[in-house]
């Protein structure tokens, strides 16, 4: 018989992890509201703005490609943890840094040489390319600094401490916001650097968070039970296993964000107010499954943990209380959506043409999501086990050959509104495919 009713013990120690990794992630979403303020208050703003976006999107696709490597690094660190084989921990986090610092010096060589040229691609006007370059080849030169802190992120999400993570982003943010002000708009001995001050800061808040991080490897606690710095050295079988568990993570990732710009796309073919709309709602469906992201991590680490202490119904339970408290989460932010949409819609847009065409959108997505965030806890409870492939398959399946043609076909016939009704199809085919998986007990097996 399921039990509905949350579990306190359980639930204390998922939010004790959940919410610093939550908050760590909001930073983000705080910041980027705040730089496009301040771009969006140059002369030029509209120019500015067109390549910040483009500049933020390019680099975005980048990031969320290679920062899966804290994915890998998350699962194997969080079984060693399960395991106690600490030592083993710490080299899993050496091999990782190494792979950070490699792929970080080169994307940070070709993005800060050959931006021009990559942007030229995307955009028509050339004034927008050559200042959407500008902002890619400063950011360009953190990219090494984001990467090495994405794998103390992975390190320090494996044995519980996602504290430390919602410091650094704290850490990390502040001082982008801090230089953005004064390079931007050159605050005192600071040129006026535009756009490119704007890259300039966001690379100098990488460097800042990943000092944070460093310091904190240093402290006792952490250097004498890991020993990462007496443990020197690459070790290629565990740099496969890392690579092994995050490629499936990283084709997912883009997988998910060309899926919604083809959806986005789909959307532009039925009309122009019809894609505003498209895009207003899923700007604030992204940033509701912000927390669920909070509580995937939870459930990676706790699962992990779990099936290193080789106490399976252990990982089962975590996963399933995760569960319920992301649905309840959902559940809310599904009344909210279906009840006050106008609300909602007018915190991203005040175009009244747009909140109309998407008012009935939003009730639909709000309703739709409400089951996806158990999708989401099923899929990283997989993941955490090692069945990332698994769920690669699942999102092409969900995803790519049923939601995306079935949009097309809707969109076509019955204008928005039925293109938006591919979604329910895409988020219960997810979730169910991930909890069917998770019932069985195939996954409980695999070697990490």
């Amino acid at each position: 018989m399921v039990n509905f009713f949350l579990q306190k013990t359980y639930t204390r120690r998922i939010l004790k992890i959940a919410l610093p990794a939550i908050a760590g992630m909001s930073t983000q979403m705080f910041v980027s509201i705040f730089e496009t303020a301040m771009v969006g208050r140059l002369e030029n703003a509209a120019v500015s703005l067109a390549a910040m976006g483009l500049g933020v999107l390019a680099t975005w696709v980048l990031t969320s490609f290679f920062s899966s490597l804290a994915t890998g690094t998350h699962i194997l660190v969080a079984r060693r943890f399960g395991e106690k084989n600490y030592e083993k921990a710490g080299v899993v986090l050496n091999n990782s840094l190494f792979i950070s610092f490699v792929l970080g010096l080169l994307i940070a060589f070709f993005g800060y040489n050959y931006s021009l040229q990559f942007i030229g691609i995307f955009s028509a006007d050339d004034t927008v390319a050559t200042e959407a370059a500008k902002y890619i080849s400063f950011r360009s030169l953190g990219i090494p600094f984001f990467l090495l802190s994405v794998s103390y992120r992975g390190f320090f999400y494996g044995i519980g401490h996602t504290k430390i993570f919602m410091f650094s982003a704290i850490i990390m943010y502040f001082f982008n916001i801090v230089f953005d002000y004064f390079l931007i708009f050159g605050i005192g001995p600071f040129p006026a650097m535009g756009l490119a001050g704007a890259g300039i800061a966001a690379s100098l808040g990488m460097f800042f968070g990943f000092i944070f991080f460093v310091f904190v490897t240093f402290l006792k606690e952490y250097r004498k039970k890991y020993r990462y710095y007496k443990v020197l050295g690459v070790c290629v079988d565990t740099i496969l296993q890392i690579f092994r568990i995050s490629l499936p993570v990283s084709f997912q990732n883009v997988l998910i964000l060309l899926g919604f710009l083809i959806f986005v796309a789909i959307a532009g073919i039925i009309g122009t107010v019809a894609q505003a709309a498209t895009q207003v709602v899923i700007t604030a469906m992204f940033l509701s499954f912000m927390p669920c992201f909070g509580f995937g991590i939870a459930t990676q680490t706790f699962v992990g943990n779990s099936l290193g202490y080789n106490n399976i119904a252990n990982a089962r339970t975590y996963t399933t209380e995760t569960a319920k408290i992301t649905t309840l989460f959902t559940l809310f932010i599904g009344i909210v959506f279906v009840s006050i949409p106008d609300v909602v819609l007018s915190v991203i847009t005040t175009d009244k043409i747009v909140i109309d065409e998407a008012r009935s959108l939003l009730q639909l997505a709000g309703a739709a999501q409400i089951v996806y965030g158990a999708g989401i806890i099923f899929a990283n409870a997989l993941q955490a086990a090692g069945a990332t492939l698994f769920v690669m398959y699942l999102e092409i399946v969900s995803h790519w050959i049923l939601f995306l043609p079935l949009a097309y076909f809707l969109g076509l016939h019955y204008g928005i509104f039925g293109a938006w009704l591919a979604l329910p199809v895409y988020i219960i085919v997810y979730t169910l495919g991930a909890y069917l998986k998770f019932r069985s007990n195939t996954w409980t097996s695999i070697k990490v």
